[in-house]
């Protein structure tokens, strides 16, 4: 159990730092709930490494796209037209929905999530990661 904490807790922290730095790299810019959105998407990629391992790496890379795009969706949502934070706004991109989620996106987050669950699909097992 303590692995497992610990485990997911290290991919909540990488993704934390990670998807803001990606913006900051690429954007020039970003927002501390792209933090909350980085975290809960490398623990899902991690899940899907240790208990998703057996299944094609083009489909993990596919369900962590469309969770990230989720995750997207939701904050975008509660951040850009609840709070009128206007974070971002991918109106202007093709396939949008509400101006907060783009299918270009989607396909960006799944080249990048490529190489992520090759990673994560090499975790080392133990009983205690597989329950």
């Amino acid at each position: 159990m303590k692995r497992k904490i610990c485990l997911y807790g290290l991919a909540f922290a990488v993704g934390a730092v990670g998807y803001p730095l990606i913006e900051l790299l690429f954007r020039g810019r970003s927002h501390i709930s792209m933090a909350l959105a980085g975290g809960l998407s490398l623990v899902f990629i991690v899940w899907l490494g240790v208990r998703h391992r057996a299944q094609p790496l083009l489909l993990r890379a596919l369900l962590a796209s469309l969770f990230i795009t989720a995750i997207e969706l939701l904050i975008g949502i509660f951040v850009n037209l609840t709070l009128h934070l206007s974070v971002w706004d991918y109106s202007d991109q093709p396939l949008n929905l509400l101006g907060q989620i783009c299918l270009p996106y989607t396909s960006i987050w799944f080249v990048l999530a490529l190489p992520l669950c090759a990673l994560t699909g090499k975790i080392p097992l133990s009983k205690q990661l597989t329950k």
